[in-house]
């Protein structure tokens, strides 16, 4: 792309910010060409990070903001009284179309709340959905909503559906990726309201590859590209995902260093395991997305260190290039006529 993307970076959210975020920036810059990142918060405390670091000067601004939203502050009183905050000054930025998109460590009802206030909805969208891509034995699957809706209505999912495979299909590059409503069986009648009332909309939609129910057990083996639900079910897949990942591999870090026989064998097997830990990592694909926004908002971990801050910038950049939101828009207008 011959335009140069810039992405506003929330430097003070997370929870090793201001360290972390402006690192992950001056990786971002140095690893990729035709970006700019905005620093946005406590202009003292990220300078003084900067001056760590050697960098392209002219491709990292930082923009004062004198305000940071916590963990524990309410979203909606937060986004609204916290006017001066780093997420909220960067989120104008957005609105302003002085960045392409927003990445951020902290709050994320903050995050969701400031999305819809102040970046604004797509008209036509009925609700933003939060969309990560989760690992599999197949690559990665897209997870939408993980987050963003716990209240979601039918038509609300097959919408979550209808994005994700414009997103999957342009980021991914694969034609027609199958979607599949997360469920707890495979039959048509399984399920609860929600999930009874959504499944033969998904199954009327011609604009999905729509393959029916898929188990939690289906996930890890890649059951489907695209795995649509409400936001409940979907952050407790992608928090249990997580915890099974890290766990699992604690367990075969602590037994081959049990012993010495199994001090040796971990010598042989540690290239196959270094590929183990890099397909199971969820922070390897950066943060998730807010889909369904006039601009680009991230959302990353809240305990995200540089290497995942630079991940989810590099995202904004395939965004952008993929012009993922003017083919939404594009859906959008399909639908409706």
């Amino acid at each position: 792309m011959d335009r140069e993307i810039v992405v506003a970076l929330d430097a003070m959210g997370g929870d090793y910010a201001p360290v972390e975020t402006v690192k992950g920036a001056v990786d971002a810059v140095s690893e990729q060409e035709h970006m700019r990142v905005i620093l946005v918060g406590k202009e003292e405390a990220i300078r003084d990070e900067l001056k760590k670091y050697t960098y392209d000067e002219k491709r990292i601004d930082v923009v004062n903001a004198t305000q940071v939203i916590d963990m524990g502050d309410v979203p909606t009183k937060a986004v609204r009284e916290k006017k001066d905050s780093s997420l909220v000054v960067a989120m104008r930025l957005v609105r302003e179309k002085k960045a392409d998109a927003v990445v951020s460590a902290g709050s994320t009802g903050a995050i969701l709340v400031g999305g819809q206030l102040i970046v604004g909805r797509i008209k036509g969208i009925k609700r933003p959905a939060l969309a990560p891509f989760i690992p599999s034995k197949k690559g990665f699957s897209l997870l939408i909503d993980c987050g963003a809706n716990v209240d979601a209505r039918p038509e609300h999912l097959v919408q979550f559906a209808q994005m994700g495979t414009v997103y999957f299909e342009n980021v991914m590059k694969k034609k027609s990726p199958t979607v599949g409503i997360v469920n707890i069986g495979t039959e048509e009648e399984k399920g609860n309201q929600l999930v009874k009332d959504t499944y033969p909309l998904l199954k009327a939609c011609k604009d999905i590859n729509f393959i029916g129910s898929v188990e939690a057990r289906e996930i890890p083996s890649g059951g489907a590209d695209i795995l649509v639900c409400e936001a409940f079910v979907g952050n407790v897949i992608l928090k249990f995902f997580e915890g099974v990942a890290k766990t699992f591999l604690s367990c075969i870090k602590e037994g081959l260093l049990s012993s010495l026989r199994t001090k040796i064998g971990a010598v042989m097997v540690k290239p196959a395991l270094k590929g183990l830990v890099k397909t199971f990592d969820v922070s390897s694909q950066g943060g998730a997305p807010l889909l369904g926004l006039k601009g680009l908002v991230v959302k990353a971990h809240g305990n995200s260190k540089s290497n995942e801050i630079k991940i989810a910038i590099g995202q904004c950049i395939a965004f952008q290039e993929n012009s993922i939101n003017d083919k939404l828009i594009e859906m959008i207008q399909d639908v409706d006529e």
